[in-house]
């Protein structure tokens, strides 16, 4: 098969289900025990986990997809994959601060997206035993039974929202329960989906590799998971960094959770361009 070929999505989710599977495996012998770990150059951690469970994911899927690209938190980024029609978005472990304390709510995160939009991705949770999967018009499911969300609310929502965050929505007199806070941002993205929270917000700063793998299993259930500048979410562009995003299962609760991230976290200057591409695409 030609190098650059492009697969059937249904194999490239296939391809990352083994995947996420063997690499929570290596994730899971450095878990609760002693690492060599370092401070990057933005002060977030890594371990050395992370670099050995990034080193096999893209060893592994760049071997069985040589045309397609790549893009991880912990890889050198040279922008190649901007040229590329499919591209890997990897985030070996995300929630490394909790793996690190022996928090079992860390997590792997694959996507597979096409010209800027996900098309397959599975979030995998191995102290949890949890793995999240969904593909472009296939569904979104935990450990083999289909995610049916409840989108409309029957009680006080439950939002995990941050300290600023939750000030602003108590201000404007939103009646919830802040829920319980889950380090990984994928992980706690796809909550929404299974209706352990009923909205998930991330300040702004989040990078491709840490929402592209939930992004399409919400999509797949419905759910509203938006850039709350920009609009829906664009992947592999040069800067892969988003402004403060928001999911959510009932929408009754977006004027309000967006407004509150707005007025927390601001806006860039750069979503005008972004918005033009997701109109024409």
């Amino acid at each position: 098969m030609a190098e650059n070929a492009v697969h059937d999505i249904e194999a490239d989710l296939q391809l990352l289900r083994s995947n996420a599977v063997a690499a929570g495996i290596i994730a899971a012998g450095y878990f609760r025990r002693e690492l060599k770990s370092w401070t990057k150059e933005n002060a977030s951690p890594v371990t050395e986990a992370d670099f050995l469970v990034d080193k096999f994911l893209m060893q592994s899927l760049r071997a069985a997809r040589p045309g397609y690209g790549w893009l991880s938190e912990e890889s050198v980024d040279d922008q190649s994959r901007l040229k590329a029609e499919r591209v890997f978005i990897i985030d070996p472990i995300d929630g490394t601060r909790a793996f690190m304390r022996g928090d079992d709510c860390w997590a792997i995160s694959l996507a597979v997206v096409e010209n800027g939009h996900p098309i397959a991705g599975v979030i995998y949770a191995p102290a949890r035993d949890e793995l999240y999967h969904a593909s472009k018009g296939g569904g979104a499911f935990l450990n083999g039974e289909k995610l049916t969300p409840d989108l409309t609310l029957q009680r006080p929502a439950i939002i995990p929202a941050p300290g600023a965050v939750h000030t602003e929505l108590k201000a404007d007199g939103l009646d919830y329960v802040r829920g319980d806070h889950y380090p990984s941002l994928a992980y706690r993205l796809v909550q929404v989906a299974t209706g352990r929270v009923d909205a998930a917000v991330a300040r702004r700063g989040a990078q491709d590799w840490d929402i592209a793998g939930a992004a399409i299993i919400l999509s797949e259930c419905g759910i509203n998971f938006e850039d709350v500048c920009c609009g829906t979410p664009l992947y592999n562009r040069a800067d892969t960094r988003h402004s403060a995003l928001a999911a959510m299962a009932d929408e009754t609760l977006k004027p309000l959770v967006h407004g509150a991230l707005l007025r927390v976290y601001g806006c860039p200057d750069t979503c005008t361009d972004d918005l033009n591409l997701e109109q024409r695409s």
